[in-house]
């Protein structure tokens, strides 16, 4: 199912989406400028769980990549985020902030949006070196964030709706899909798929890190009762008006 719009007008301008995606965007601009030596870059500056959990912390023989560039463990955390693995890696994620993270924003406030939005992708983040201690694979990307702002959004705006597109094969179907379906089956396909790498830790995955996804979306269900600050009200909060119909 792809997304591709919702149904809940924001009421503010939601500048610090905005600016979330256009950094998003100079970063990945950035590494296709780097050529070859992107996958070094992403050695230096990614959540590689085995630095954070391994006795010695090092990447063994890996470990002359990052001379050069080392930040720090919460560095790694807070760059990843601002990172992709290419063109369809920073769309999908990219799709998604802009139509599920303007409502949250505008439920939130700015500021409380921007430390909700950076919090939950730290919880991303752990969530996936527990998940996987032992991995010297280089983990980015802003979708354990994102995740958190979907989980933020299933909550505060669980009956909007959401126009998504269906692929049946040959066809195509667009349909308005309740928000609280459209998430929870979006949050299954990430359960279902990270309980697959526990109990079969060679299995393949794609290189997803699924309990990032669940990290995030479960900070996320969890924050927002601390950093929404406005009531729902009708329709804009994803709930229908008195006498209206769903």
């Amino acid at each position: 199912m792809i997304p591709l719009r919702d149904d809940v007008p924001s009421r503010t301008v939601p500048f610090v989406n905005y600016a979330l995606i256009a950094l998003n965007g100079l970063f990945f601009v950035m590494e296709l400028g780097m050529g070859r030596q992107l996958d070094r870059f992403f050695y230096q500056a990614a959540v590689i769980p085995v630095l954070y959990t391994g006795p010695d912390r090092s990447l063994g023989p890996l470990e002359a990549i990052v001379t050069t560039f080392n930040p720090d463990l919460g560095g790694r955390v807070f760059l990843s985020m601002f990172l992709h693995g290419g063109w369809l890696h920073i769309a999908g994620n990219m799709l998604y902030l802009w139509i599920f993270g303007d409502n949250v924003e505008d439920r939130m406030g700015h500021f409380r949006y921007l430390v909700f939005y950076l919090l939950c992708g730290w919880s991303a983040s752990y969530a996936h070196i527990w998940s996987a201690p032992d991995s010297r694979v280089p983990s980015i990307g802003a979708s354990g964030a994102i995740a958190g702002v979907l989980g933020a959004y299933i909550t505060l705006f669980p009956r909007a709706r959401v126009v998504t597109l269906l692929p049946l094969g040959l066809f195509t179907q667009v349909v308005a899909v309740p928000a609280v379906f459209f998430l929870a089956f979006w949050f299954l396909q990430q359960f279902l798929a990270g309980a697959l790498t526990v109990a079969a830790p060679t299995a393949q995955t794609g290189g997803v890190a699924w309990w990032a996804h669940i990290g995030g979306f479960a900070a996320g269900f969890v924050l927002v009762g601390v950093f929404s600050r406005r009531r729902p009200r009708g329709r804009d909060a994803g709930w229908p008006r008195p006498g209206s119909r769903d």
